[in-house]
């Protein structure tokens, strides 16, 4: 059982907003064939939809690991986890971000944690992280470096 799982979904409005690819379909298509335009418009909807909800990735803390995506690092070579609500996740995302960190933030999650990495032979600092619960995700991760079997594999 995870510590903490979540999967970073579009929220509902990107959805909507993929819908104008119907009526600019048609619109363009029209003077050729209004169906034409309808079916494209239809089937540019289900591909972008369907794209957007199967690439949604995974943020877990389990079995004393973290994924993040395709990528994953024992909780032993993570730091101290922190969240970053409002405007402090803006400047994290932005004026504040390190080129080499590794990155799975997605535009439509306001909030962040930032992982710090302890693996010398790891280029990325710290891992910034979307997360629509800042601080459960924080707390899993905190805790899970900080479990007796972690303790015990450090010394």
């Amino acid at each position: 059982m995870p510590d903490y799982r979540e999967r970073l979904w579009p929220t509902p409005w990107i959805y909507l907003i993929s819908l104008l690819l119907i009526p600019s379909s048609i619109l363009v298509l029209a003077p050729v064939s209004v169906p034409a335009g309808v079916a494209t418009g239809l089937l540019m909807y289900a591909v972008v939809a369907g794209s957007l909800t199967l690439t949604a990735p995974v943020i877990e803390v389990s079995g004393g690991r973290l994924r993040a995506g395709r990528a994953e690092v024992p909780l032993e070579l993570v730091g101290s986890a922190v969240p970053a609500v409002g405007d402090a996740a803006r400047v994290e995302r932005g004026t504040g971000l390190d080129a080499r960190a590794f990155l799975v933030i997605r535009g439509w999650i306001r909030d962040v944690v930032k992982a710090p990495i302890a693996d010398a032979a790891d280029p990325a600092p710290y891992w910034l992280l979307s997360t629509r619960h800042p601080n459960e995700l924080a707390a899993a991760i905190n805790e899970g470096s900080r479990r007796p079997e972690v303790e015990e594999e450090r010394a």
